[in-house]
């Protein structure tokens, strides 16, 4: 967060700092509300104890162990979770008959209809809602989220920060693959008796948990390595977003609101930072589970806020004249249009056209008295909710972001462009030297008056004020690990990176 202060002032900084803030909060409680279902469908364990028991755990682990106990948890929960999946892939293709007749029958209900060309915007996934929208998506979480900037700056170097996200990268590709082959084994169990359409389950997220006990009902113990399986996913972000959390709020406010505090007290300001967040976020499952389906909650909060935060950096780095206040403008303006969408798309719920899954059967389904769940009802409805409201939720951070910028640079047209003496030549990286490398002059022109030739820059860094200078090695020199903060579990006598070792505040 720092780098908006740098490029535009603190205001910037202070609003993109809430936003982000919030958008973790409400996130945190979907993750936290997800695997209570698991284990409420599994064991019968109440749900709400079983959500307050998972936030007491993360709240503990984290406030203790800091960013040491996030990592290195992380990495054995990643195991946990494959076993778990590759557990139910194994078993139950096994039930299927095999995994050829997996595909088979995914094909004959038309499971396996991957790229579907259709640009209508409402409908809910097709293959530009998935690659468009999901491209501004994750551009907000590896690239703005200070959950993921955190981790980065950990690392000892940028290569091996660079090194990480590969890693990552790939875990991703596992878990997606084990995710989809898990769905198609079970459309390949329940096509002739869908558990959520006949109301044996009263939510799509119990589906998972409910295959897993009838595959193994005859193996004990099976069961509670998939909700293992479902918790370290959980526990793995929830602790980093609460380390995150603490650690922006510390740097951003505390820090600037009292800039000579103790080692000691800013060790329990921290901690305690850790202690409120963790309530906060726990007492958010609460509202998570009235967001409906657990994935379509947590990818539509990423778009809500970290749409807007994408449009706000991309306003700072790629258009130097923008100043402080089309920057401001332009975030409320992108955080409006995705909340109203967002929110808008809550009341008024998409046509079941545009939304509803492919047939499901009920024939071979044993009777009951239980109501069968079928698409909502659509009550009286204003013209706006069967277009507005009605967009993929995969376009909310398109939404956002681009509502950021158009409203931005207007702004910034209207109110006085910024002078480009004024901006320091490496926080800004325009776009257009991508497409004017053949003129000099052209290039020029697009960094808007920004001394940007070596010799300028290099006077720049030696003449700027050691703060800036301290910025600036980040910004061109990558990642690093020196400028630790007091926060808990940091040693200043042993150097010890126990927790929230790292000033992660920076972009």
């Amino acid at each position: 967060m720092e780098y908006l202060q740098l490029r535009f002032n603190k205001p910037v900084r202070y609003a993109a700092t809430v936003i982000y803030i919030v958008q973790t909060i409400l996130y945190t409680g979907v993750v936290v509300y997800a695997p209570a279902l698991a284990l409420n469908q599994v064991t019968g364990f109440d749900l709400w104890g079983s959500v307050f028991a998972t936030g007491i755990v993360c709240t503990f682990y984290c406030t203790l162990g800091g960013l040491k106990a996030v990592v290195w948890t992380d990495a054995f929960q990643m195991v946990v979770m494959i076993v778990g999946f590759l557990t139910v892939l194994i078993q139950g293709s096994t039930h299927a008959g095999g995994f050829h007749n997996v595909l088979e029958q995914s094909t004959n209900g038309s499971r396996l209809h991957i790229f579907d060309f259709d640009v209508d915007p409402l409908r809910r996934h097709t293959f530009w809602t998935i690659t468009v929208g999901g491209t501004f998506t994750w551009l907000g979480i590896y690239g703005v989220n200070q959950s993921t900037i955190q981790r980065c700056i950990s690392c000892k170097t940028e290569k091996h920060a660079k090194l990480a996200l590969y890693f990552n990268l790939l875990g991703l590709w596992i878990i997606l693959v084990c995710a989809v082959f898990s769905g198609l084994i079970m459309y390949s169990h329940f096509k002739d008796c869908d558990p959520w359409t006949s109301g044996i389950i009263s939510a799509p997220d119990q589906l998972m948990p409910y295959f897993v006990m009838e595959i193994f009902a005859t193996m004990p113990g099976l069961p509670g390595l998939f909700v293992a399986c479902a918790f370290s996913g959980t526990l793995s972000t929830v602790a980093s977003s609460i380390n995150a959390l603490a650690t922006v709020t510390f740097e951003d406010f505390v820090k600037s609101c009292f800039p000579h505090l103790s080692d000691k007290l800013s060790t329990w300001i921290s901690k305690g930072l850790c202690l409120l967040f963790g309530v906060m976020c726990t007492s958010m499952a609460v509202a998570a589970s009235v967001m409906g389906g657990v994935v379509q909650a947590s990818l539509s909060i990423h778009g809500m806020c970290g749409g807007p935060m994408l449009g706000l950096f991309s306003l700072g780095i790629v258009f130097p004249f923008v100043n402080w206040k089309g920057a401001l403008g332009g975030l409320l303006t992108g955080i409006t249009l995705s909340f109203w969408v967002a929110i808008g798309a809550f009341i008024y719920p998409a046509p079941a056209s545009k939304t509803w899954p492919l047939p499901l059967s009920t024939d071979q389904c044993i009777k009951s008295n239980v109501t069968a769940t079928g698409p909502p009802v659509l009550s009286s409805r204003p013209g706006i909710a069967d277009t507005w409201y009605s967009i993929s939720y995969l376009y909310y951070s398109a939404v956002g972001c681009l509502g950021c910028i158009v409203a931005g640079v207007i702004i910034s047209l209207i109110t006085g462009r910024q002078r480009g003496e004024d901006i320091q030549p490496l926080l800004i990286r325009p776009v257009c030297n991508l497409f004017c490398f053949w003129s000099k002059k052209y290039k020029t022109l697009c960094w808007c008056g920004v001394q940007h030739d070596s010799g300028t820059e290099q006077e720049n860094l030696e003449n700027g004020s050691a703060r800036k200078q301290g910025a600036e090695s980040v910004l061109q020199n990558g990642l690093r690990r020196e400028s630790l903060v007091h926060v808990p579990g940091y040693d200043p006598k042993d150097k010890s990176y126990n927790n929230m070792a790292f000033e992660t505040t920076h972009f």
